[in-house]
């Protein structure tokens, strides 16, 4: 099984946002949200929208929405 988990990170590491799904589509339009709502200031200082792909859910962040 493949877990796509979207996080929005802060320069520091912090995720900020998780949202995990089974969807390949589903993911990849939440991950395209996460890149639009990023502001240039917030990308300039190193911000990231991330899409990765995990086989377990225990490899999803504890505070994820989890979306199956």
């Amino acid at each position: 099984m493949t877990i796509w988990v979207n996080e929005q990170i802060d320069p520091s590491g912090m995720i900020h946002a998780c949202i995990a799904c089974c969807d390949e589509s589903q993911a990849k339009d939440c991950h395209e949200s996460f890149e639009n709502n990023l502001t240039q200031m917030q990308k300039a200082t190193g911000w990231l929208a991330r899409l990765r792909t995990v086989d377990s859910w225990d490899e999803v962040p504890v505070n994820a929405l989890k979306l199956n």
